[in-house]
């Protein structure tokens, strides 16, 4: 029954951030993130190239990557947007894997095609988190997670630091991560184009129309462009596939929380329940493959991620 697209699907979030004729939209959502934190080295973006979204190792053992939105400035920056719908055990060490790929291009030989000066551009990415990090959570005296957020601590940006002087110790690499369930601004309390932003990727899917806050031209496109009525008979049919893994994902999740999967995991360790605390890692790993296949993961990747086999990914 929604008028707008979900922008937490594949689909949607690909329309609005990752294709070449509505990279208008990428670009203010970049500098809207940097007008935020203003600390953070960078140069005003004002185009970007889309470059190719599967990327290779030197070999063909080596792992693959798949990023959703992968692009470079003029200056030669990097930036790598990740949506991502439910935690992962090693998300984090996915982040740093994802980075080492356009590191790694960068390394360019001379004209002799014998040296490198090992200079680099910034590589900068982005998860757009709809979940909180579990050591992130806040707990009551018993040990439940509380549903109490603030939006002044949902980025968190993370950088190379000295641990002993507290300096930032190289500034070239970046990770941005909004954990998006923290955003409760109203439209009424809406200033800055980020918090206009976070508004838009977390309401968009639940609107009737374009609230008057949100007037800038770029959000009049986002609108426009997200509107159900007004896509092409595939476009639906993508999205409906799309939206129908977001909810396959998301219903697991819920299933598995539920069930007590999740809770019996930290009181069954206590109690001896392993038999209940197995059989809720297997169905958020399943959860978790289900939808990683679905965004077309390397099963190799897939089998590290959610430790399941190779025969159980393929029959999924």
């Amino acid at each position: 029954m929604s008028k707008y697209f979900n922008p937490y699907t594949d689909f949607g979030f690909k329309k609005l951030f990752g294709t070449e004729l509505n990279k208008d939209l990428l670009i203010s959502f970049l500098n809207a993130l940097f007008e935020k934190n203003p600390e953070i080295p960078h140069d005003e973006i004002t185009d970007i190239t889309y470059l190719n979204s599967e990327q290779l190792g030197r070999t063909a053992a080596d792992r693959k990557a798949i990023f959703d939105v992968y692009c470079t400035t003029k200056s030669g920056n990097r930036f790598i947007v990740e949506m991502q719908n439910v935690f992962q055990q090693f998300f984090k060490d996915r982040s740093v894997y994802y980075s080492s790929f356009p590191i790694r291009d960068m390394a360019k030989k001379d004209k002799e095609g014998e040296r490198w000066n090992y200079e680099l551009q910034a590589v900068y990415t982005v998860g757009i988190l709809n979940f909180v990090f579990k050591d992130n959570e806040k707990k009551d005296e018993k040990g439940e997670v509380l549903n109490e957020f603030s939006d002044d601590d949902l980025l968190h940006i993370v950088m190379l630091t000295d641990r002993i002087t507290g300096k930032v110790f190289y500034n070239k690499l970046v990770y941005f991560y909004l954990e998006m369930p923290k955003f409760k601004k109203t439209r009424e309390e809406l200033v800055t184009m980020y918090d206009k932003w976070l508004f838009v990727l977390k309401n968009l899917s639940k609107l009737m129309e374009r609230p008057k806050e949100l007037q800038e031209a770029v959000f009049r496109r986002v609108f426009e462009i997200a509107e159900i009525s007004m896509m092409s008979e595939v476009e639906h049919l993508e999205y409906e596939e799309s939206l129908n893994a977001l909810w396959d994902i998301t219903n697991a999740m819920e299933d598995s929380e539920k069930k007590g999967f999740f809770k019996g995991k930290e009181e069954g360790e206590k109690i001896g329940m392993e038999k209940g605390r197995l059989e809720g890692e297997k169905q958020r790993s399943v959860a978790i493959a289900r939808a990683m296949k679905q965004h077309g993961d390397d099963i190799d990747y897939i089998a590290v991620i959610t430790q399941l086999s190779h025969a159980e990914i393929e029959n999924l």
